[in-house]
């Protein structure tokens, strides 16, 4: 019998697993990449949409006196004209009204917000001795529509039996309001259906008419009360200001009551003849709020009567963790929760995307395990427990890469991220399952007690290397081309081009490192002795 030639390594699979295969290092590089994939899913942020950048603003340029026409030639065409210099605006709208001019401007999808910002008002700044004579300087207001999406609200309302007025309510939220702001993380709070305590007049029509008054006098009297502030009239010698006003002009309603509004007839007519005066809240303010509350979970019981409520919306900066901003709100009001009950304060929290951003990765970690345990059993009645258990491990394997090259690289884990998992999901144990059934054929082979174990788990991971390889990378250019799609589409879908390309690499290279390792652990060649015993029933 001559000498059996050594099988020569032709493929960078064979040269991985030869590479990796008796190396001491490779069991701590499997339990290295499963604690970094454990790192990155409980500390990567998580939010419900990815957070994208659109970036813009609006120039709004004043000049009292001037008609549409003259705003329009003067100071918007001009001014579009000049931000046309600007690189990456996509949009320019201008507006010429009577005494203003506004001019939008839109940056193409992707675009640095903070830079835009800056190179706007730059802009704009540079050429401010182009303007008009009696043009005001202009007011630059920057788009901010990423932070304007909350992540929060929590609807406050009155108690049953609570003596809190409704600006009263609102004062008390409005201090919590302070205190979020203050919380790490949280970029942008909002009151929705506060009231400003003020003093409501009612003119009764008709004594106004006998009174041969007209509305313009009735305003002029009010007027004069309340813009009668304090008048700064200069410094002393000790340098001291002088200022001269009337403290507590108003304190109350038969302040108001009390303010006289013409003579007739020799007598002092009152605002309190001619109309209703009563300390309220901002009539004029249509923003209301209410909370429809069942007393019990019944869905077949009809709504109870409408609570008045403030909303707090909170939101949070773009690239962090929308679970933790959630918790530290939570954890913020639970501890004013005694001042709340002392004071007749109840709140709901009526959205929480912080929960619901969780509460998906959860999921998803939930349908893995089940995937898993499904594809070991399916392997198990294929291939055997041994050769299932080695297939088994690649998967968090796997993800765990993905997850570690997702974090470093500043992406986010939202329903876009678990949706790119998901889709390649069920292409991440392929590779590890061609090489696990060829080791399996190999060992299983008439000319397998003629190779080392080491030999022949090399060969078979190095024959499936090449085809293995083309099929993957092909899955991988059919995923490509979605990162070059642009607009709103392209940056709310890139997490599918980002990850799911990095699932299947990664698929390759832990199934060529650790398939044939783990295989060198658990699995042992047969002895082959039914063959034979079939050769001696043959003689």
């Amino acid at each position: 019998m001559g000498k059996r030639n050594k099988y020569e390594v032709k493929d960078i699979a064979g040269k991985l697993a030869q590479g990796f295969l008796k190396n001491p290092l490779t069991a701590v590089l499997g339990v290295v990449l499963l604690a970094l994939g454990w790192i990155s899913l409980t500390t990567m942020p998580r939010e419900e949409d990815p957070q994208i950048a659109i970036s813009g603003g609006a120039v709004i340029v004043a000049m009292p006196g001037a008609t549409p026409g003259e705003v329009e030639n003067i100071i918007v065409k001009p001014l579009e004209r000049k931000l046309r210099e600007v690189r990456g605006i996509e949009h320019i709208y201008g507006m010429a009204m009577d005494n203003v001019g506004i001019v939008n401007v839109m940056y193409y999808i992707g675009e640095n917000r903070e830079d835009s910002n800056l190179k706007l008002y730059d802009k704009v700044m540079q050429n401010m001795d182009k303007m008009p004579k009696g043009v005001m300087k202009p007011l630059i207001k920057p788009f901010d529509i990423d932070i304007d999406v909350p992540i929060m609200t929590l609807a406050f309302y009155k108690k049953k039996g609570s003596l809190l007025s409704t600006t009263e309510l609102v004062e008390k939220i409005k201090k919590i309001q302070q205190k979020i702001n203050g919380i790490e993380n949280v970029a942008k709070t909002t009151l929705k259906g506060d009231h400003k305590e003020q003093y409501n007049i009612e003119v009764d029509m008709g004594k106004l008419s006998a009174y041969h008054l007209s509305m313009g006098q009735i305003m002029m009297a009010v007027q004069s009360l309340a813009a009668n502030v304090p008048d700064v009239k200069g410094r002393t010698k000790d340098g001291k200001l002088t200022i001269f006003g009337i403290k507590n002009a108003i304190e109350s309603v038969e302040d108001v009551k009390n303010v006289m509004v013409a003579n007739y007839m020799g007598s002092p007519i009152y605002l309190r003849d001619v109309a209703k005066v009563e300390a309220g809240i901002d009539k004029q303010n249509f923003q209301d709020v209410g909370l429809i509350k069942r007393e019990d979970n019944s869905i077949k019981k009809p709504f109870d009567k409408e609570i008045p409520q403030v909303t707090l919306t909170v939101a949070k900066l773009a690239g962090t963790n929308a679970v933790f901003v959630a918790k530290d709100v939570e954890k913020m009001l639970k501890e004013h929760e005694a001042e709340f009950e002392k004071e007749g304060i109840g709140y709901i929290v009526t959205r929480n995307y912080g929960e619901r951003a969780n509460e998906a990765v959860n999921e998803l970690m939930h349908h893995l395990i089940i995937t898993i345990v499904i594809i070991a059993v399916m392997l198990i009645f294929a291939l055997g427990w041994r050769e299932s258990i080695i297939v088994t491990f690649t998967v968090p394997a796997i993800l765990a890469v993905t997850l570690f090259i997702a974090f470093i690289t500043g992406q986010t884990i939202n329903r876009i991220t678990l949706f790119a998992f998901l889709l390649s999901l069920g292409l991440l144990v392929d590779a590890a399952i061609i090489v696990i059934e060829n080791i399996h054929r190999h060992l299983h082979s008439h000319d397998a007690d003629s190779k080392s174990m080491e030999e022949l788990l090399v060969e078979a991971t190095d024959e499936v290397g090449a085809p293995t390889n083309i099929a993957t990378l092909a899955i991988i250019m059919t995923m490509v081309p979605m990162a070059f799609v642009g607009g709103m589409m392209g940056s709310f879908m890139k997490p599918i081009p980002y990850n799911v390309p990095v699932a299947l690499f990664a698929s390759l290279v832990v199934a060529y490192i650790f398939t044939p390792y783990l295989s060198l652990k658990l699995l042992k060649k047969p002895t082959h002795k039914h063959h034979h015993k079939k050769r001696k029933r043959g003689k």
